[in-house]
């Protein structure tokens, strides 16, 4: 099933349609991730709302966010990507790069930790520049959550590569509980300023799934937003 792309003004509109439609709504903080549901407990739709969106759970109210600053944090093997988006704009960006990556197996030197293959020179250069790739990463992270007031945080990391970055990182000042933080809900490949861009576009759109019990639903909302849409144009002369 393919997402529709809707606007935060759509989306707003259409999540107060279906509140007021008495559905059950669950949302999940980590994933800005939102269920509806209908009084059986069938889902009818969900929805992984934008950046610029604020879900107040006590109030079940979608809140616009006028001004927000997210990072987006992109790191694999040898490369990373942080950028810094303010009120929709990427202000700042920086690519790193380390020498991680065994040559023969193409597999990344902190999979090898435990191994006496850590003791040759080459895997210690490795080593070397795996700390120090990782410390560049939270400097940079530091800088940002210092000069600016950060509502989001976007990440997206291997497992493999986690511990390396949060816990035994001693410079980085982020909790890996941090509430801000969220997992990207999208496949990123290298993480290159292209893909930053790419990142960035996709996190600032509201992605709806709607499920078959739900389609009757929409169709209802369409049909009197168009209607209301056309009497609005109505009016302008």
């Amino acid at each position: 099933m393919d997402p529709l792309i809707f606007d935060d003004k759509w989306t707003l509109s259409f999540f107060s349609f279906l509140k007021n439609n008495n559905l059950e709504i669950q949302f999940s903080t980590k994933k800005k991730k939102i269920i509806f549901l209908n009084a059986n407990g069938e889902k009818l739709f969900s929805l992984r709302t934008s950046v610029q969106l604020h879900m107040d759970v006590q109030k079940e109210v979608l809140i616009l966010e006028e001004f927000s600053n997210y990072l987006i944090i992109l790191i694999r093997s040898g490369l990373a990507a942080v950028g810094l988006v303010q009120n929709g704009e990427l202000l700042h960006h920086k690519v790193f790069r380390a020498y991680m990556v065994r040559k023969k197996q193409g597999k990344s030197q902190v999979k090898y930790l435990k191994t006496k293959g850590k003791s040759r020179a080459g895997s210690r250069v490795r080593l070397g520049e795996t700390m120090e790739f990782f410390q560049d990463i939270g400097i940079r992270v530091n800088t940002h959550l210092k000069d600016y007031p950060v509502d989001h945080i976007g990440l997206s990391i291997s497992t493999t590569l986690l511990p390396y970055f949060f816990n035994e990182n001693p410079v980085l000042n982020l909790d890996k509980k941090d509430p801000r933080i969220f997992k990207i809900p999208k496949h990123v490949g290298s993480p290159t300023l292209e893909n930053l861009f790419l990142v960035k576009n996709f996190l600032e759109k509201n992605e709806w799934y709607v499920m078959e019990g739900g389609l009757a639903l929409l169709q209802i909302f369409n049909a009197q937003k168009k209607s209301l849409d056309h009497e609005e144009d109505s009016e302008d002369w």
